[in-house]
């Protein structure tokens, strides 16, 4: 199966995207990984994302696209693959169809996962990093037995940038204004099964390998 996991910040998507993979027998493929990978090999599209890394701005969609074409050549993608976190527009959807088309294949579903903005918000404003270890706490989900402090190593908590809930908000208006079209796109290909991805992690694992069972074979 070839399968695209869209869904706004705070979704779970990094989560399920790990599980899906493993029931499918199919490589979970993401950006942030593939960055990773490329960045710390030194290869040329690494060295290239790193130069817009650095400075702190967006690594063009034609680095990226070259970074999912190569990593969609290797071997185990042949029979199938989830990417998580690409396409993000519908230009690059675009792209990816072409590139899937040169391998005579196709994307065959696109799982949504629906989570409402007040749940986002409520989910990434209340994290909490730790300054020693880098692990990530929550105050609601997951809080700590003294507050501020991590019980695994003693070190200060803080609240990231990235987790305030204003920069949530800005986030999800990007997502709503570059995404939205997306699924749009392949629902307009009849791709599209969105499940609920509110409650336990087990859960909404539960309900994506359900809404995906018509289509494994």
């Amino acid at each position: 199966m070839r399968l695209v996991l869209v869904g706004p910040p705070g979704a779970g998507k990094g989560t399920q995207a790990e599980f899906i993979a493993a029931h499918l027998s199919v490589p979970k493929i993401s950006t942030g990984d593939l960055f990773r990978a490329n960045v710390g090999q030194g290869t040329p599209l690494g060295l290239e994302a790193k130069k817009y890394m650095d400075s702190g701005q967006l690594v063009p969609d034609e680095v990226t696209i070259n970074m999912v074409k190569e990593r969609l050549g290797d071997p185990d993608a042949t029979d199938g693959f989830l990417l998580d976190g690409f396409p993000r527009n519908v230009p690059q959807a675009k792209v990816l169809d072409d590139m899937l088309s040169e391998l005579s294949v196709k994307i065959d579903i696109v799982l949504e996962l629906i989570v409402d903005n007040d749940e986002v918000v409520r989910r990434l404003s209340g994290r909490r990093t730790c300054r020693g270890c880098g692990k990530i706490w929550h105050i609601e989900f997951d809080p700590t037995a003294k507050p501020g402090k991590c019980d695994r190593c003693g070190g200060e908590l803080f609240q990231r940038d990235d987790d305030r809930p204003d920069t949530v908000q800005n986030r999800l208006m990007v997502y709503a204004e570059q995404t939205a079209p997306l699924v749009d796109f392949y629902a307009a290909q009849g791709k599209v099964v969105g499940i609920d991805a509110t409650g336990p992690v087990e859960d909404v694992t539960e309900r994506a390998i359900d809404a995906l069972r018509p289509y494994e074979g």
